[in-house]
C-alpha cells in the first residue's frame, strides 16, 4: 500500500464513480484510502474495496468545487494527495507514479489525461483497450517521457494531479471565495507558483482516462459562476481566466468583454443553453 490518499468529488455521477473505483482497485499499488465528497441528490454507497473508503456528505444545491476539494484534503490521512475528477479512470500505475513523483520532489504534478469517446468503457474494459481508444488533449501537450517543469502556471490541470498534503496546507488549499464553477483551479496554480512550488507535467507513463459525458460549449449552464469568478480572478491577478469562454459569451451578447473590462448583460435563455450542448463525438 502507498502513502497516497486518493480524493474525488461526485454529484450525480454514480456510473463514473464506480469506474474510478474499479480503476483504483486494479492499481499495481493500492492507495492508502479513497476520500469521496458526495454532493449527489441521493447519497452514494460503495462496498467491498481492498482499501478504505470514506464518504463525506456535502449538502449543496450548487457545485462548490473549491470547498469540496478542501474538504476532501482535510479528511485525508496520507502524506501524498491524488486528486481525481470523478470522470477519470486511473491507470494501474498512477498511484505508484504519484507517490514516486512526490517522494522525489515537492511539486504540483499533473498526470496526463487521455480522452475516451462515448461508449468506450463497457463492463469488460481493460486498460489496454482504453489506451487503444483514448486520444490526447489537442492543445495541452505532455512530454513523451518523464516529466517537464511547466513555467506557465495557467496550464495547471485539476483533472488528475498530486501534491504533498503539508504543501497543500502551506499553500492554503483552494480559495473558497471562488464559489461554484470556474477559475478556482487556475487561481490555485498561480498561488502555488507564488509559493515557489514548481508545476510538473508527467507524461509517457501512467495517467488517467477521461470518461465521456455531455458537454456544453461554451458552458452556459455555469454562466453566472464563470462571470463572477472571472471577475474575482482578474481583480486578484490582473489577467483574465477563462478568456475563451468570456469571448464566446460576448459573441452571444450575454456580456460585453473586450479583454480589459467585463460587463454582464443578461443570462442565457434555456434555448441558448440547449443549443450549446455538443454531440457525443465531441470529447473535450
Amino acid at each position: 500500500m502507498s502513502d497516497v490518499s486518493a480524493l474525488t468529488l461526485v454529484k450525480n455521477r454514480d456510473r463514473h464513480l464506480h469506474r474510478l473505483v474499479e480503476g483504483l482497485q486494479r492499481s499495481a499499488v493500492l492507495p492508502r484510502e479513497l476520500v469521496i465528497v458526495d454532493m449527489s441528490d441521493t447519497p452514494v454507497a460503495l462496498h467491498g474495496t481492498a482499501f478504505p473508503i470514506r464518504i463525506v456528505r456535502l449538502e449543496t444545491g450548487a457545485l462548490p468545487l473549491a470547498r469540496a476539494r478542501n474538504l476532501a484534503a482535510a479528511e485525508a490521512t496520507g502524506d501524498h494527495l491524488l486528486f481525481l475528477d470523478v470522470d477519470c479512470i486511473p491507470a494501474a500505475g498512477l498511484v505508484q507514479r504519484i507517490d514516486d513523483e512526490l517522494r522525489r520532489a515537492d511539486v504540483l504534478v499533473c498526470a496526463e489525461v487521455r480522452y475516451l469517446a462515448e461508449d468506450a468503457v463497457d463492463d469488460g474494459w481493460t486498460e489496454a483497450g482504453l489506451a487503444a481508444l483514448a486520444a490526447p488533449h489537442p492543445v495541452r501537450p505532455f512530454p513523451m517521457k518523464g516529466r517537464r517543469i511547466e513555467p506557465n502556471a495557467g496550464l495547471f490541470w485539476s483533472l488528475t494531479f498530486g501534491i504533498r498534503r503539508e504543501t497543500f496546507r502551506r499553500v492554503g488549499g483552494f480559495d473558497e471565495t471562488f464559489t461554484g464553477y470556474g477559475a478556482e483551479d487556475t487561481d490555485f496554480g498561480f498561488r502555488c507558483r507564488d509559493a515557489g512550488l514548481p508545476l510538473a507535467f508527467a507524461g509517457g507513463g501512467p495517467g488517467s482516462f477521461h470518461q465521456h459525458h455531455g458537454v456544453y460549449d461554451p458552458p452556459l449552464q455555469h454562466f453566472e459562476d464563470i462571470v463572477r469568478n472571472a471577475t474575482r480572478f482578474q481583480a486578484r491577478w490582473g489577467v483574465w481566466a477563462m478568456e475563451g469562454w468570456l469571448e464566446a459569451f460576448d459573441r452571444l451578447e450575454l456580456v460585453a468583454f473586450d479583454g480589459r473590462t467585463l460587463t454582464r448583460r443578461r443570462p442565457p435563455t434555456p434555448d441558448e443553453i440547449e443549443a450549446a450542448h455538443r454531440p457525443p463525438d465531441v470529447r473535450y
